[in-house]
């Protein structure tokens, strides 16, 4: 049996996880790159949802039904013309 003091704490899944490898940026520039990132993060994530509910491709739009077979007989062609 484990205690609680054994495991570390779980990150925030609503942080962001990045690291800093260069520089020495200001608290200002890190929130600046935060807030772009997390943007960008969620647009890309609305686009896929977007992506992913989409209807019938336009290949799929354009194949119409196939007509009813033509009878012969007097009068039958008349429902074809405009």
């Amino acid at each position: 049996m484990t205690r609680p003091a054994d495991h570390e704490a779980a990150p925030d899944a609503a942080a962001p996880e990045f690291r800093i490898v260069a520089g020495n940026p200001t608290p200002a520039e890190l929130a600046a790159v935060t807030a772009v990132l997390t943007g960008v993060l969620d647009e890309l994530s609305a686009e896929q949802g977007r992506l992913a509910h989409t209807g019938p491709s336009a290949w799929a739009i354009s194949q119409r039904p196939i007509r009813s077979t033509i009878a012969p007989g007097q009068g039958a062609w008349r429902s074809f013309s405009a």
